[in-house]
């Protein structure tokens, strides 16, 4: 029932289901760019899996597959990832429930829920007017402020305390990829933003954050604006995703143009007795 899904593979290519789907349904462009990733499919191109060993699993299903069929589906996924560490899933929220119940009762493993993400892509950006500052791509000069923004990005996305000289190799790392912009004030960075991959149609922002005392004034929406236009002259189409429980941030992203494509459902299993 199941064979490899490659990068660039043609059951992800314009024209086929998934890609009506594909801006909610993105990273799984760049889980199978990995070498050492498990991305399965099936012989239709119905049903798509993909996972980076150590992180969720995401698991789309065709929206022209019956809701019986989807279940049938969804077992026979089960056992075949017999064996396989499996830490949660993320699709859209039925299928997320589906999956969990099946893969829970077969393996005798509970699950809670994770969060929820909304999926944008922004097909014509608005500029916010009358913010001070300038967009610069981050340097290595700036590698400590990055590790203490990265710091505070994880503690208000995911409640994780960190402290920041943790993050200096992840900074080292997202400088080098060349990705990462500040919004500059006065020479000094006051918000961040990162495009962190490019699927054939779309390219992802990520890791956007603003420190405390820098926020309510424009620089975060200037700062993806402003990436947003970077990746308008690539002739590709911005998107990212968003905690639905952080109304100020999804707020700001739809304030410049950014659109709804859809929810990501997260689960986790959990191990612990």
């Amino acid at each position: 029932m199941f064979t490899r899904l490659d990068p660039n593979d043609a059951a992800i290519g314009a024209g086929t289901s998934f890609f009506s789907d594909e801006v909610q349904y993105n990273l799984i462009h760049l889980i199978s760019e990995s070498n050492d990733s498990l991305c399965l499919k099936t012989f239709d191109g119905k049903m798509i899996f993909a996972q980076t060993p150590g992180h969720n699993g995401w698991l789309w299903i065709s929206r022209e597959v019956a809701k019986v069929e989807r279940k049938s589906m969804i077992e026979e996924l089960a056992i075949h990832l017999k064996g396989v560490s499996l830490p949660g899933i993320s699709s859209e929220p039925e299928i997320t429930a589906m999956f969990a119940e099946v893969f829970s009762n077969r393996n005798g493993i509970p699950f809670y829920s994770d969060m929820t993400l909304e999926a944008y892509h922004c097909p014509k950006v608005i500029k916010p007017v009358n913010v001070t500052g300038k967009l610069q791509k981050a340097t290595q000069q700036n590698v400590v402020v990055i590790a203490e923004y990265l710091a505070g990005f994880l503690n208000d996305a995911l409640g994780t305390k960190v402290e920041p000289n943790t993050q200096l190799d992840k900074a080292k790392t997202m400088v080098d990829a060349g990705g990462l912009y500040h919004w500059m004030v006065d020479d000094q960075p006051v918000s961040m933003a990162n495009i962190s991959h490019r699927s054939p149609r779309h390219a992802r922002i990520n890791t956007v954050y603003t420190p405390d005392e820098h926020r309510k004034k424009g620089y975060a929406s200037a700062l993806v604006a402003e990436l947003c236009c970077i990746i308008e002259t690539e002739k590709l189409v911005p998107m990212l995703y968003a905690d639905i429980k952080n109304p100020t941030s999804n707020k700001v992203y739809q304030n410049i143009g950014f659109l709804k494509k859809g929810k990501i459902a997260e689960i986790k299993f959990s191990t612990s007795s």
